[in-house]
């Protein structure tokens, strides 16, 4: 069922929206990226697949020749805007974190790599690193203001590490030079003491044993050349006259006045951060200063305080924070939240509801720019997943579609996409508190501007 705006009255409460499947829709899940041409070139836990995006395109824009405007003001490392460019669209992404906005430019771009070029990257890198094991490296590419609570590499590591960021810095040419550092970057984590379970921590303390010593030539060339091999597909794809123009900013959505006009924007496709806290900031740290795009926990910290919701390791530490528009039901869970636990202080409930205050404040300045971008009849298709925290179930869908038309947008309708984001050791953990039958799924919240 669809719900539109004659049909609901505000505020809803979490169960009064029914929800059904859209078949039309692709299995959202990245992991389909990892084999994908192009997609796969850097893993990346928080986005939607290829597959998801294609199957909105098809939807919004019903006949193939009909062609517009898509945004993704959460870009990531550019799914949205690769699928929509090898459709032909223009695009136009914004992505605070310089590490995951380096991936989607050198994806996006990546058509006008001179392949004559890259090979001859290659076969420099594989002849200068028969001499990588010999110790002799130049120290000055190990990142001063970088810390971690055990050594990120081992020396042997961590030498061949910095003959390949000097391998890379010589690089003339600047398109080649930055496919190479996101090839870097998407691989380093392998090699290093250091491991995603999902949030980055060390690998002894995920039960695994350091990495002593890698290859680490082999690894990063193998990366580059599974890059390579996808460049001859991207212009196949560029033949047939299917890749569209377009951007990726490295920059704040919230400050996008003066890049994005308007009324312009036909279709919008994004996913912003979920209520979870998963730390997109401290989870690519290895990435933003080994690769210099960070150098200094000040630096650190502005991308943090910039992230969309805020961090609750910000949130907890400030007076409280109340909504900055009217909607009872959010209010009496943020009160349920402030008497959890308040013998835990700034761990306990007061921390946790100041930052699903900061959440939902967010939520409606994202909503608003969105109604000011979008054409009329434009549309946005926003996948959100609930929440469980201190042992309650937000469903965070419901609430963004309150908002939305609050901030004067039609709702569409909000689609199940997964009935479950993952696994039960998720929900039971110490940070949400064991809760019974609750599940983490996922939802598109699909608005028009009308």
């Amino acid at each position: 069922m669809v719900f539109t705006a004659s049909q609901m009255s505000l505020p809803f409460s979490q169960d009064d929206r029914e929800e059904t499947p859209l078949p039309t829709f692709d299995d959202p899940t990245f992991t389909d990226n990892r084999t994908a041409p192009v997609h796969r070139w850097v893993p990346w836990i928080a986005g939607f697949s290829g597959a998801f995006v294609d199957s909105v395109l098809s939807w919004r824009f019903k006949e193939a020749e009909n062609k517009g405007v898509v945004l993704d003001p959460f870009a990531g490392v550019g799914t949205t805007l690769v699928q929509a460019s090898l459709r032909g669209h223009r695009v136009m992404g914004f992505e605070i974190n310089p590490y995951a906005a380096l991936a989607a430019d050198v994806k996006l771009r990546a058509f006008k790599i001179d392949a004559r070029e890259l090979d001859a990257a290659i076969a420099q890198m594989t002849a200068d690193a028969l001499n990588w094991q010999n110790g002799n490296a130049d120290p000055s590419f190990i990142p001063l203001g970088f810390r971690s609570r055990i050594p990120f590499f081992s020396p042997k590591v961590e030498s061949q590490v910095c003959h390949a960021l000097a391998f890379i810095s010589r690089i003339q040419d600047q398109a080649v030079r930055d496919l190479f550092r996101v090839a870097f970057g998407s691989v380093m984590v392998s090699f290093s003491n250091y491991t995603y379970e999902p949030s980055l921590s060390t690998r002894p303390g995920a039960g695994k044993a350091r990495i002593e010593d890698a290859d680490v030539a082999g690894i990063l060339l193998a990366k580059v050349r599974q890059m390579r091999s996808d460049l001859g597909w991207l212009r196949d794809q560029r033949g047939r006259g299917r890749i569209g123009e377009g951007a990726v900013y490295n920059e704040d959505f919230f400050e996008s006045k003066s890049r994005l006009r308007d009324g312009t924007v036909d279709l919008m496709v994004t996913s912003p951060p979920y209520l979870n806290n998963y730390h997109y900031a401290r989870n690519t740290r290895p990435q933003l200063y080994w690769l210099g795009l960070i150098s200094s926990p000040v630096e650190q910290k502005f991308l943090e305080e910039r992230n969309f919701g805020t961090f609750w390791q910000i949130a907890r530490a400030k007076e409280m924070i109340s909504l900055n528009f009217d909607h009872p039901t959010i209010e009496h869970i943020l009160s349920r939240l402030r008497e959890k636990n308040t013998e835990k202080g700034d761990y306990g409930g007061l921390g946790w509801a100041n930052y699903a205050a900061s959440y939902f404040n967010d939520c409606e300045r994202f909503l608003n720019a969105v109604r000011r971008c979008l054409k009329i009849r434009g549309e946005g298709v926003i996948v959100v997943g609930n929440s469980i925290l201190q042992g309650i179930d937000i469903k965070v869908q419901n609430f963004l579609g309150d908002i939305a038309e609050m901030c004067g947008l039609k709702v569409e309708g909000i689609y199940r996409l997964r009935d479950k984001r993952v696994g039960d050791s998720i929900t039971g953990s110490s940070v949400r508190m064991p809760t019974g039958k609750a599940t983490l799924d996922e939802s598109a919240v699909i608005v028009q501007k009308s």
